[in-house]
Parts: C-alpha cells; sequence; structure tokens
C-alpha cells in the first residue's frame, strides 16, 4: 500500500507504515453515515429529550437547544469526523500525530466507553425481557391480577370511579419494578442481592448479537446497521399515527410545545440544553474518530457531519410528539392534567408510562412488539459504536500484538463488558445502573470533549487542522467553524462542566435516597478515567530526554508527520 505525499502540504519524509495490515473500509458510503447516525440517535433520544423539553420551557427550549446545536454539538461533531478521516487511526495512537503528551485522553475515553457498556447493554436487557414478555394475548402489566402485584396496585384504564391517591401504583409500574427488577429483594445499595438469571439470560443474548456485528469489523456491523438504524423510523412513524388518533393527544403535545418564555432567563435551561446536545450527538467518546477512519481520504465529511446531526436532532423532535401524544391520552384516562403523568424520567418513561399506554390500547401486543423491538435496535447499534471506539482505539495502538487477532480481542473485551454488568443484574441492580449512569460518562466525557479541544484548536493549531481538512475536502473550513473550534465550542464545555459540578442535586430512584459513600464512589468512578490524561502527561515528560523546556516542545510537537492519503489518487478534489 504505496503513501504518497499530500499536495500541498509541508515536504517531510515519509513516516514507517502503522501496520501492515491495509485499513478496512466500509463497503458503501450509506454503511457509514447510517452507523453514525445509529450511533448519535439512542435511547437517550426517547426519553431525554422530550422529557428536558417539556421542563425546560418547551417550545421555548428550542432556541438554546438550536444555539448550542450550532455552536457548540455540529462544529465538534465535524472536528471529530475530519480528525478521524484524516489521521486514519484510533483514538488513542491519533494523539501521536496532534499533540503526544495528550494522549492520555484515548485512555481516558476507552475506560468511560467501558463504564458505559457496563449499564448501557442492562438497559437493551430489560428492553429485551419486556419484548419477550409482549408476545401474550393480555400484557402482562395490563392488570392487577399478578402474582407479583401488591394491594396498593391501581387499575384505571376502562373504569370509572377509580381513586388515585400518593400510594396507588400503576400495574405497568409494578410489573417494572417488582417483576423485570424485582427491586423489592433488595434494600439498596448496600444490599443489591442476589442476580436475576432471567436478566442474564437476556444481557448474554445482547452480547452475543454485539460480538458477531462486531468481530468482523466495519464490513459486518456496516450490515447490521441497515437494520438496527432504519427499523426506529418505521416504529417511530407508526407509534405517531397511532398516538395521534388517541383522545386526548392534543392535550399532550400543546404541554409539549407551550413555550415558557420565563424560563429562557435560567442558566440551569441553557446548561441542560447544551448537555442534551453534547450527549445527543457524541463528540468525545471516541466513536466519531473510529468511524470515520475507514472513510475514503476524500470523502466529504462535511457533508456528512451537517446530515447526521440535522438527522439526530430532528429525530429527537420528533420522539417527543411520540411520546406526548400518548402522555396526553393518558391524562385524558386518568383525568388529570399532563404534567402529573408527564412526572416520570429516564428509563422509567419507556418502561412504565410508555407500556402502560400501550396496553390499554386496541392491537396492544403488536405496538408492544415492535415498541420494545425498537428499543432494542435503538440500543444495540449505539454498542456497537461505543464499543468500536475502544476496539478501533486499542487495536491501532499495539497493533503488533493483535493485528489478525481482531476475533479474540472482540471476544475478550465483549467477556469483560459482560462481567462488568453482572453487579447491573442484581436485584439492586436498578441503583447501580443509575449510579453509572450519572457518574460513569457525565462529567468526565464533557471534560474529555474539552481537553480535546483545545488539544486540537491551540496546540495542534487551528492552521494547521485547517490544512488537513483542505487536503481532504478541497477547501479550507470557513470562519465560522475555526471561531467555534478555537473559543465558542471550548467555553461552552468549560461552562457546562463547571455548572454540572457546582449543582449536583440529590440522587434518588424509586424513593430510595442514595446515601453519601454512593456519591463518593460516584465521583471515584468519573475520576478514574479522567485521571489518565494528567498522568500520562507527567509519565510522558518524565520519560523524555532533555531539559523541562525541551521536553514540553517534545511532549507537544507531533511525532510523526501525517501519513498521507493512501493510493487513492493524488488529485484533491472534493468527493461531493
Amino acid at each position: 500500500m504505496a503513501e504518497q505525499p499530500c499536495l500541498g502540504a509541508p515536504a517531510s519524509p515519509t513516516p514507517p507504515k502503522p501496520h501492515s495490515h491495509p485499513r478496512d473500509k466500509w463497503s458503501k458510503k450509506m454503511d457509514f453515515l447510517l452507523s453514525v447516525i445509529g450511533f448519535a440517535v439512542d435511547l437517550g433520544n426517547v426519553w431525554r429529550f422530550p422529557y428536558i423539553c417539556y421542563q425546560n420551557g418547551g417550545g421555548a427550549f428550542l432556541i438554546p437547544y438550536t444555539l448550542m446545536a450550532v455552536f457548540g454539538g455540529v462544529p465538534l461533531f465535524y472536528m471529530e469526523l475530519a480528525l478521524g478521516q484524516f489521521h486514519r487511526t484510533g483514538a488513542i495512537p491519533i494523539w501521536k500525530r496532534i499533540c503526544p503528551i495528550f494522549k492520555g485522553i484515548g485512555f481516558a475515553i476507552c475506560i468511560i466507553g467501558l463504564y458505559v457498556s457496563f449499564y448501557y447493554n442492562t438497559i437493551i436487557a430489560w428492553a429485551l425481557y419486556y419484548f419477550y414478555s409482549s408476545f401474550s394475548g393480555t400484557l402482562p402489566w395490563a392488570s392487577c391480577d399478578n402474582p407479583w402485584n401488591t394491594p396498593d396496585c391501581t387499575n384505571y384504564f376502562g373504569k370509572s370511579n377509580v381513586t388515585w391517591t400518593n400510594f396507588s401504583r400503576s400495574p405497568a409500574e409494578e410489573f417494572y419494578t417488582r417483576k423485570v427488577l424485582e427491586i423489592q429483594e433488595s434494600r439498596g445499595l448496600r444490599d443489591i442481592g442476589g442476580i436475576r438469571w432471567q436478566l442474564l439470560l437476556c444481557l448474554f443474548l445482547i452480547f452475543t448479537i454485539v460480538y458477531f456485528s462486531l468481530w468482523k469489523g466495519v464490513k459486518t456491523s456496516g450490515k447490521v446497521v441497515w437494520v438496527t438504524a432504519t427499523l426506529p423510523y418505521v416504529v417511530l412513524f407508526i407509534l405517531l399515527i397511532r398516538g395521534a388518533t388517541l383522545p386526548g393527544a392534543w392535550r399532550g403535545v400543546v404541554f409539549y410545545l407551550r413555550p415558557d418564555w420565563g424560563k429562557l432567563l435560567s442558566t440551569a435551561v441553557w446548561v441542560d440544553a447544551a448537555a442534551q446536545i453534547f450527549f445527543s450527538l457524541g463528540p468525545g467518546f471516541g466513536v466519531l474518530l473510529a468511524l470515520a477512519s475507514y472513510n475514503h481520504f476524500h470523502n466529504n465529511c462535511y457533508r456528512d457531519a451537517l446530515v447526521t446531526s440535522a438527522v439526530n436532532c430532528l429525530t429527537s423532535f420528533l420522539s417527543g410528539f411520540v411520546i406526548f401524544t400518548v402522555l396526553g391520552y393518558m391524562a385524558e384516562m386518568r383525568d388529570v392534567e399532563v404534567e402529573d403523568v408527564a412526572r416520570d424520567k429516564g428509563p422509567s418513561l419507556l418502561f412504565i408510562t410508555y407500556p402502560e399506554a400501550i396496553a390499554n390500547m386496541v392491537g396492544s401486543t403488536f405496538f408492544a412488539i415492535i415498541f420494545f423491538l425498537m428499543m432494542i435496535t435503538l440500543g444495540l447499534d449505539s454498542t456497537f459504536g461505543g464499543l468500536e471506539a475502544v476496539i478501533t482505539a486499542v487495536m491501532d495502538e499495539y497493533p503488533q500484538v493483535l493485528a489478525g487477532r481482531r476475533e479474540l480481542f472482540v471476544l475478550g473485551l465483549i467477556t469483560v463488558c459482560f462481567l462488568g454488568s453482572l453487579s447491573t443484574l442484581t436485584y439492586g441492580g436498578a441503583y447501580v445502573v443509575k449510579l453509572l449512569e450519572e457518574f460513569g460518562a457525565g462529567c468526565s466525557i464533557l471534560a474529555v470533549v474539552l481537553l480535546e479541544t483545545i488539544a486540537v484548536s491551540w496546540f495542534y493549531g487551528i492552521q494547521r487542522f485547517s490544512h488537513d481538512v483542505k487536503a481532504m475536502l478541497g477547501f479550507t473550513p470557513g470562519l465560522f467553524w475555526k471561531l467555534c473550534w478555537v473559543a465558542i465550542s471550548p467555553a461552552l464545555l468549560a461552562f457546562i462542566v463547571i455548572s454540572s459540578l457546582l449543582d449536583q442535586p440529590p440522587l434518588t430512584l424509586f424513593d430510595y435516597q442514595y446515601p453519601e459513600w454512593s456519591i463518593s464512589v460516584g465521583f471515584l468512578i468519573g475520576a478514574s478515567s479522567f485521571i489518565c490524561i494528567p498522568l500520562y502527561m507527567v509519565y510522558k515528560l518524565v520519560w523524555t530526554p532533555g531539559s523541562l523546556k525541551q521536553r514540553l516542545a517534545v511532549c507537544i510537537r507531533p511525532e510523526k508527520m501525517t501519513r498521507a492519503p493512501q493510493a487513492e489518487g493524488v488529485g484533491l478534489a472534493p468527493v461531493l
């Protein structure tokens, strides 16, 4: 695989090839786009966005959300795709070519990827359990006549004169907490109890699917996403049409979009908008780097960034209608206000509120099956992306050990993820999931993205980065993008990190108040990934010879001049 010098680039000796095996490529452009969309569009789009939107002023929230997307999310999305495509390598070794002292960022990203895989796949396993339970004439969460129900179980659908009190529990809530999780067997984090074998089996199936999707690289995962990335849209439209025809649906839509302009004066709303867009688009997880590294050198990643970001944001907006038409229907049936129904957030929205509404629709079994199938596919391709980031980073860092052994390495990684997930499959597993979700990839990932942006814009240099983009696309990024990369995006990220560190609301789940020690454990989990960055900086400075000034100069200068486009034609015309 001959390497050719980049036209217009500073002359430099051709670097040694980083590995003897030719790098995989996407079979089709659409494989790449669907993989990026599949990663970015996940369960959070369906449960987090609608909740945050109505909580922060409904229609008014779309203003800070759009501004944060334009000035923060999309520029970083574009930057990460361009970096991956130009340097053609994963999140750990790429730093040799950008700014070696920041290589700890790559290790931090991999650790965060592991933490996410410890809890995220368990949520998909819950969805699989529901999916299996949906294959019945009457859904098991449709009535209070089951062995797991308590005297507090209150079914108000199709019945008049039902009194709903603060102690009342819907059949769907009791099915989720007492049958799926069996959380009543746990007394909190001090005593999480034994492992639920049914969930263990579900998780094993999920990881089996993940393994056989990832084991051969982008050649296999690129085909699987044709199903996992497109099916959710088919289901979303079916559910939207069904939701729109339910009585009371309009009440939900009005509640979702009614603007509360006063909220825009609150700092918390802007922090929520920024956090939502960053977590939704997913720069900083190393996934975009990894997926783009398998692109052709002259692929138009600028257009890809705009298209995939737009699809992601529109999906969040659309899923709000899917959720709130149903919440309006439930409010109508319960004869209460929509806000009383819309109290649930996070997984509860998908595992209690929505299933409860489905159970009382005509054709409930069909809608339950497609809804949980949608959840499984939404989750799976995000897992593919998250683990591909770790696989690409580690395999590119240690090619001499791992080249040609991908199947074995992926098997080892999946085994680690499975073993790491065991605590989330216990009776108190939901408490562990919530703790990992809150701290595993919260502030730490935002801090990592902030450092990544600073390293590229300030140390590698915005001119050099723009030059790289021109070599690929044939045009230099405009002033707007440069301004965002150098100043606006880092400022927004710093603002969110500081705000979220200063404002730590108490952590609760199902009336369980998390003890102080568990919050300390959470902070340790968050710090354990981020600590890689300063530790590697110290290690790099200590092991580099010379005076301190010479060491610093060596550590911030790219070790290798960038690899040129590989035997793909020397012309620099962009692929449009």
